[in-house]
């Protein structure tokens, strides 16, 4: 499920807790859809190439589908960092990997 209205991003830019690495920066807030949601922001500046930015958002998408069912109900956005353009495929999926946990850890202990 992804994160749809402009009041959703600017909740989580507000409020949200922060992590970062591996040319990706994730912010994630509490929600009360009962389900967690993602929200993308990859910047053109970061990657000028549409193809270079859709690749990139079709890896967060896929490793956000895989670890669903772990996280509990946040809204998290995911933006790029200027760093991005110098990481491969495996180290994409490597540092969502540790997100996601960071990300879990961060929920369990509030």
């Amino acid at each position: 499920m992804k994160m749809n209205s402009p009041g959703d991003f600017t909740r989580v830019f507000r409020q949200g807790k922060r992590t970062g690495g591996g040319g990706l920066t994730i912010l994630s807030v509490e929600n009360s859809v009962g389900h967690p949601r993602l929200g993308l922001a990859i910047a053109k500046k970061h990657l000028k190439l549409a193809s270079q930015r859709n690749r990139v958002k079709r890896i967060i998408r896929e490793s956000f589908r895989q670890h669903q069912s772990t996280l509990s109900n946040i809204d998290i956005v995911v933006l790029s960092r200027p760093d991005i353009s110098q990481r491969d495929s495996s180290q994409l999926w490597a540092a969502l990997e540790r997100h996601w946990l960071t990300v879990v850890a961060q929920w369990q202990t509030s």
